[in-house]
């Protein structure tokens, strides 16, 4: 059974950018304008998905689950980071703070969901394309989408919980300018061994997505190499391009932060704290892009609509 203590600090202060506080309405634009591209990119692409029955297709459909978990991520984000840069004001309660790292891992868990499940769509598209349909109805594809919802849910549902049994009755400065629970977790001057074991726990299941995504791929380099025309090879890579580079753009800023943490503790803060936010507003920002300039449906689409607007 879980005892809430009531946290005898009752405010958590957030950082922005160290050293450029005096600068932060400057800061403001840049990061305003990219939550803006991001928000407007992903609208974007639920929009046409929706509405265009040439998109009513599996790999449309678990890009669809993408832009939300973008969308997810933005918007959690989105509050804390320019109340500070716009607004000057750091402090965030307790329990808006343990919402707030919910929200954040739960989407990010669902985004490294939804990369692993695009990387099995790949593999069944290019090694068994005759059946590619048969496998992956709308139904089925409902099913791995709301199953996926509800694990990554369920995974992040008890960090709140290992979060208010802890006591905060000393140190009360966070490192980003947003919550995350092993930041959180770190300012409790009680034991927080249950949180360092749950939290190495998620961090294992993201590692098996990163697994499961490399062996996908393994596994389709082998049967794009079987294929004897080149410009075939080609060509099946080539609908490959725009999952790899969404599955790069999630990943290297993650793995750059704990490679950071673990072998350079002593870097500079400005470091650490600007590839964090790399890691919460890039994905949003560049997947709609990258998906809009690689997928050939979705680019025409787009020109259409802006062509029948210009017309």
């Amino acid at each position: 059974m879980y005892i809430f203590n009531t946290s005898e600090i009752s405010t958590f202060f957030l950082i922005g950018i160290p050293g450029m506080e005096h600068a932060n309405i400057w800061v403001s634009i840049p990061i305003c304008l990219m939550y803006l591209v991001a928000i407007l990119g992903n609208c974007t692409i639920l929009f046409f998905i929706k509405t265009e029955t040439s998109l009513h297709e599996p790999m449309y459909y678990f890009l669809s689950m993408l832009a939300i978990s973008d969308l997810g991520l933005s918007l959690s984000s989105l509050p804390t980071m320019l109340r500070i840069l716009l607004f000057n004001a750091p402090g965030i309660s307790p329990d808006a703070c343990i919402a707030q790292e919910f929200f954040i891992h739960g989407f990010s868990a669902m985004e490294s969901s939804v990369l692993l499940i695009m990387s099995f769509d790949r593999f069944i598209a290019i090694c068994n394309p005759l059946r590619y349909t048969s496998i992956l109805t709308s139904a089925r594809v409902t099913k791995i989408g709301f199953a996926f919802s509800l694990k990554n849910a369920l995974l992040v549902l008890p960090f709140p919980f290992t979060l208010k049994r802890l006591r905060y009755c000393k140190k009360n400065l966070l490192s980003h300018s947003y919550c995350l629970h092993q930041d959180v977790m770190k300012l409790a001057c009680s034991d927080n061994k249950v949180n360092v074991i749950y939290g190495l726990f998620v961090a294992l299941t993201g590692i098996l997505d990163i697994a499961f995504i490399s062996m996908s791929y393994v596994l389709i380099l082998k049967a794009v190499l079987s294929i004897a025309s080149q410009k075939e090879r080609f060509k099946v890579l080539n609908t490959c391009v725009s999952h790899i580079c969404a599955v790069l753009i999630f990943y290297v800023p993650i793995i750059s932060l704990s490679v950071i943490y673990r072998f350079a503790k002593h870097s500079s803060p400005i470091i650490k704290i600007l590839t964090a936010d790399v890691f919460l507003l890039v994905p949003p920002l560049m997947n709609p892009i990258v998906y809009c300039v690689k997928n050939q449906q979705i680019r025409n689409l787009v020109l259409g609509k802006l062509c029948q607007k210009h017309s």
